[in-house]
């Protein structure tokens, strides 16, 4: 049976949950070795026992939330830390981390074997992981505690970002608005090309009217998400990669990545205007069948092209002619703006690598993809 004495003290607050502020707490609760990030991929399960906000925020790709306070508990733990007594908090906070730990036991973990193999994190590898690494211990896992917790994680994650680009062979496909670069990386990918999906990543299309439904997620997490990837790719075979603005929607590229894509090899997707009309009139169909939405973000473009031109615009939305107004975007907006801020942060953009296309539906995208993929994998393997 597990008593609340066991628990360590909890955090002091204002101190990222208490893993950085010094505590007269034992350091011995956990009696294996800490893990570092090194051994990352050796683990069963990456167990962030943080509070859901911080969780939210940003935490280890593949990592579960099981908290060891809650977002209340926790503000509830440190206010009485500051008023109260930082007795009195540790004797509250161990009951609530207590029953937490219990309930995560019970629910989260009750058919894992004992074989089982989980690492857990906070803040800093301190009070809150120490707490469940070590319960999880005396049930018979082999549980072990992240060494430095989030924080060595996110200066990893940073060192990482700032090294890895560099390392790896970059193939950007690059063209205009609606040259179906999107669906290409994933027609490579499907074909079993390594890609980057940074617009996947960022869940936004990167143009003006390209938020999709879900939520960006916070710059923090796109990092992550972004060296969770980096980190998985084989250095000997090209990456292929979709040229972007420095911002996709409001998140911004790590600056060592965007160096090594504007710097990189470019393969130039030339579609006809027709073709590329059709293609965003299929890639925009969400937005389509919103039109109050898109009538709205139209809006966007009045200071650029003026009341009476968004206008027009906004009786074709009201009309349904979608091959209309997807023209007019492309001659009026998108190859202007290509032309004035995409094509010269691409270095290599005009190299003599262009691929003509004539369709860009589904079966031409596959053509495209295995041809892209048999000249260039055969050259690095």
């Amino acid at each position: 049976m597990v008593m609340t004495s066991d628990i360590p003290p909890l955090p002091r607050a204002g101190e990222g949950g208490g893993e950085g502020g010094r505590s007269t707490a034992p350091t011995s609760a956990v009696r294996s070795p800490l893990a570092s990030l090194d051994e990352l991929d050796d683990f069963d399960t990456v167990i962030d026992a943080r509070s859901p906000a911080e969780f939210a925020d940003d935490h280890i790709p593949g990592a579960i939330n099981c908290p060891v306070l809650d977002d209340a508990q926790r503000a509830e733990v440190g206010t009485m830390y500051c008023q109260v007594s930082p007795f009195a908090a540790r004797r509250v906070g161990a009951a609530m981390a207590a029953r937490n730990i219990a309930r995560h036991i019970e629910e989260s973990f009750a058919d894992k074997p004992k074989s089982w193999k989980p690492l857990v994190y906070c803040w800093r590898g301190g009070q809150r992981s120490g707490s469940m690494t070590t319960v999880l211990q005396a049930v018979g896992w082999s549980a072990r505690q992240l060494q430095g917790g989030y924080k060595a994680y996110r200066k990893r994650v940073l060192a990482d970002l700032a090294e890895l680009p560099s390392a790896l062979q970059f193939l950007v496909l690059h063209g205009p608005t609606g040259s179906g670069k999107t669906a290409l990386l994933g027609a490579i990918a499907a074909a079993g090309g390594q890609t980057l999906d940074l617009e996947a990543i960022a869940c936004h299309r990167g143009s003006v009217l390209g938020a999709l439904e879900a939520a960006q997620p916070g710059q923090r997490w796109f990092e992550s998400s972004i060296w969770q990837a980096l980190r998985r790719f084989d250095g000997a075979r090209p990456v292929f990669v979709e040229s972007e603005s420095r911002r996709v929607g409001r998140l911004t590229i790590p600056e060592a990545l965007f160096d090594a894509l504007t710097g990189a090899r470019c393969l130039r997707i030339a579609a006809p205007v027709a073709a590329r009309v059709a293609h965003l009139v299929e890639e925009y169909a969400d937005l389509t069948g919103r039109a109050d939405a898109l009538r709205a973000r139209l809006e966007f473009f009045v200071p650029l092209h003026g009341h009476k031109t968004v206008a027009r615009w906004q009786r074709w939305v009201d009309e349904a002619n979608w091959p209309a107004l997807a023209e007019a975007l492309i001659r009026t907006h998108y190859d202007p703006a290509y032309g004035r801020g995409g094509t010269p942060l691409y270095r290599r953009a005009f190299d003599e690598d262009a691929w003509e296309v004539a369709s860009l539906d589904r079966v031409e995208r596959e053509r495209i993809a295995r041809a892209i993929l048999h000249r260039f994998e055969e050259t690095h393997a």
